[in-house]
């Protein structure tokens, strides 16, 4: 990716300040990008000659040590651990390749210094396994459904401590399908049924942590119910009925300490705040039209939804405690005269004050027409357009990642085309390249940024021409912008 092109881009944003830039000022831009070196490459760690399609996956922070994936199209897979440094980026236990499908190795939750994993293979089906990052104690934790069966396991969350998660048993000649309530603490002994919640209860795929217990809904004819659970038998209760009929929870985020949730009743969308009591679970206002969460910042939730009339994403405010909807601002939509080009959120973070969020246009087919990314602090002139474009592929998502240090991270192309990793601080004279990663055209669509000791870890596709692992300090200089270029 050629980091000069940005100019132009940056030219046509600015083009009420005086117009297009000219090449000293696109020479500018181009300092902004960091030197070679603040992201680089820590190992290989997939063969340069492996299958295409080979991934680094389920990247992953035990305490400070990175835990990851790599899981070849050739059916083998093999779990790492990682301190940063080529020589401590090492293989803990391979897996050799099976006709199984793909992936092998999913739902990485790191649980103290170990981590926990599912794991296909052909004498056990998918069943659950753990690792304290040495090949003997990396082993199946139990086969819970004997044989090659394999279970199906779900929403794998770290509980005070222990492993909690949800089984779906097999329906057999005398007994229906049944959704249970598990914990383990690594061992087959450890392991152990917390509650059975019986058949056809509807779990929903949404969940989230709130005061040290897991929240989930249960979703049945009779209504829908909010769950808790701190992993015992005793600590899983009923919080609140949301609804009286079955609904779809659409988002699920959290607000400081409490949890926020949007579900779907009838043609109005719920906005839902939650502290995991059921006193403290409480409607905070309903839409008439479409609506998604965007985020919270401070005492404020932020909603998005499509303005009909004008095509434009409209951003509303609404208080955690309770006083209406407000609206912040629309942005523009340079395709609203096109029937399909409707605007939506793809994705959003929250690094400081600011709420940073990926805006895209649809089109006919999969593909948007077009990315952006920006960002808002909760009002109108606060709310900017930083960059494009970000990913127009409707096989891959751009990331956003708030490092913890004021800097984001994300995945851009100012060509609109393959992208490369990016940064900004908030404003487009503190936006910049990050790395070319894999120079020239074919970009390395950077993903799993995940933060572990006083690192940022990535999956780049590079010079290798296959995917590594790479990393950044989570605190880094680079070029700020205009003020400090000369």
């Amino acid at each position: 990716m050629r980091v000069g092109s940005w100019g132009a881009l940056l030219g046509l944003a600015m083009a009420g300040c005086g117009g297009v830039l000219e090449d000293a000022d696109a020479r500018r831009v181009e300092a902004q990008a960091c030197p070679p070196g603040v992201a680089s490459r820590v190992r290989v760690v997939i063969p340069p000659g492996a299958p295409l399609g080979s991934e680094v996956t389920n990247l992953t922070d035990a305490q400070g040590t990175l835990y990851f994936a790599t899981q070849l199209r050739d059916g083998s897979a093999a779990l790492w651990r990682s301190n940063g440094t080529e020589g401590g980026t090492v293989p803990v236990r391979t897996f050799a390749a099976e006709p199984l499908g793909y992936p092998r190795l999913s739902d990485m939750v790191a649980v103290g210094s170990r981590v926990f994993f599912l794991l296909n293979t052909v004498a056990t089906g998918t069943e659950l396994w753990v690792s304290d990052g040495t090949a003997a104690g990396t082993r199946l934790v139990e086969d819970l459904t004997p044989g090659m069966a394999g279970s199906a396991l779900l929403r794998l969350t770290e509980v005070n401590g222990r492993l909690v998660f949800f089984r779906l048993t097999a329906a057999t000649p005398t007994e229906p399908s049944r959704t249970e309530l598990w914990r383990s603490d690594g061992t087959a002994a450890g392991t152990l049924r917390v509650r059975n919640f019986g058949a056809n209860p509807g779990l929903d795929y949404s969940t989230l942590k709130v005061g040290g217990a897991l929240l989930f809904f249960l979703v049945q004819e009779t209504g829908t119910t909010l769950w808790r659970t701190d992993g015992t038998l005793a600590g899983t209760t009923a919080v609140k009925r949301v609804d009286a009929g079955p609904t779809f929870i659409l988002d699920v985020g959290h607000a400081g300490d409490q949890g926020l949730f949007l579900l779907l009743d009838g043609t109005n969308y719920e906005v839902w705040r939650t502290n995991g009591t059921e006193a403290g679970t409480a409607r905070l206002e309903a839409f008439g039209r479409y609506t998604r969460l965007l985020g919270a910042l401070g005492s404020n939730v932020y909603l998005w939804s499509e303005d009909a009339a004008t095509r434009r994403l409209r951003i509303d405010r609404l208080a955690l405690a309770g006083g209406g909807k407000a609206l912040v601002t629309t942005l523009p939509n340079p395709y609203a005269d096109q029937e399909f080009a409707t605007p939506y959120v793809q994705t959003s973070a929250v690094s400081g004050n600011g709420l940073y969020f990926s805006m895209a246009i649809n089109s006919p087919g999969p593909s948007p027409l077009d990315v952006s990314l920006w960002v808002t602090n909760g009002t109108a002139a606060g709310t900017r357009d930083l960059f494009r474009q970000l990913s127009r592929s409707d096989e891959y998502l751009s990331p956003i990642f708030a490092t913890g240090t004021g800097v984001v991270l994300f995945s851009g192309s100012p060509e609109g085309g393959t992208t490369e990793p990016w940064f900004t601080r908030g404003t487009v004279a503190t936006t910049g390249q990050l790395a070319d990663v894999q120079p020239g055209s074919g970009g390395s669509s950077p993903e799993g940024f995940t933060r572990s000791g006083s690192r940022v870890y990535f999956s780049a596709t590079d010079d290798t021409l296959r995917p590594q692992l790479w990393s950044v300090p989570a605190s880094f200089t680079c070029p700020a912008g205009f003020d400090n270029l000369r």
